[in-house]
């Protein structure tokens, strides 16, 4: 067994041209038997392995090494020329830092048009809820005005009419308060300063006593839905003598 391994040290010493692995001859040493009673064969603790490799072991491995063809150095030229330039990427970025503000410029813009058209629509759903009865109210307004003429033409002296009197004036109430109830206001502004937003003259008299401009008599009131005019107030104002 013992001779089986020098041989094939020795082997391995001429592959390698007995230049890198010079293995030592082993002391003697004697075999030792375990308690089975088979004999066991350990390497001596002399024998060591040479790993030292020479520098022209390292020559030779690096001449070894395959060259670069031209066609290798062509194809790594034209990548190199292929690479965009320092000055090529600013542009490119301050191109496309362009088209980022006018992007998000735009998409502002949108936005806001958006919110627009959301309060424009919501704004158009409360006016059509506020203003919806205008029409039916324009209709209900001489049913008030032809009370309030029956009561000015009524002779309140006569005890006969009392009766008919107070039914009118109950209906004519119970009618005010409920367009009141809708946002319905009267405006009767005698005594007022002229206001052209809420008022229609019919006639100007010359009066001392009052400043000018004033509003002297009501011939037929005024009605407001929800702030809005609905019909003004048909008045006689004032003017200087």
């Amino acid at each position: 067994m013992w001779c089986e391994l020098l041989r094939g040290a020795s082997q391995v010493g001429k592959n390698f041209g007995d230049k890198n692995l010079n293995p030592p001859v082993p002391a003697p040493y004697s075999p030792h038997s375990n308690s089975s009673g088979s004999v066991l064969f350990l390497r001596p603790p002399n024998l060591r392995w040479s790993t030292h490799v020479s520098t022209q072991d390292y020559s030779d491995i690096q001449n070894t090494t395959e060259p670069i063809t031209p066609a290798e150095e062509s194809a790594e030229q034209t990548q190199s020329a292929n690479e965009p330039s320092l000055e090529t990427l600013q542009a490119q970025l301050a191109t496309l830092a362009t088209a980022y503000e006018s992007a998000k410029e735009q998409s502002l813009r949108s936005q806001a048009e958006a919110q627009n058209a959301r309060r424009r629509a919501e704004q158009d759903v409360e006016k059509a809820h506020k203003f919806g009865l205008e029409k039916m109210v324009n209709d209900l307004l001489p049913v008030v005005d032809n009370l309030e003429r029956s009561l000015a033409a009524i002779d309140s002296g006569n005890d006969a009419f009392a009766a008919v009197i107070e039914g009118i004036q109950l209906t004519h109430k119970s009618f005010v308060d409920a367009l009141a109830r809708h946002q319905v206001i009267a405006v009767s502004p005698e005594g007022e300063p002229f206001d052209p937003n809420l008022h229609q003259a019919v006639s100007a008299v010359p009066n001392p006593d009052v400043e000018p401009n004033t509003v002297l008599t009501c011939f037929q009131k005024g009605y407001t839905l929800h702030g809005r005019l609905v019909r003004p107030a048909m008045v006689v104002v004032s003017k200087a003598p």
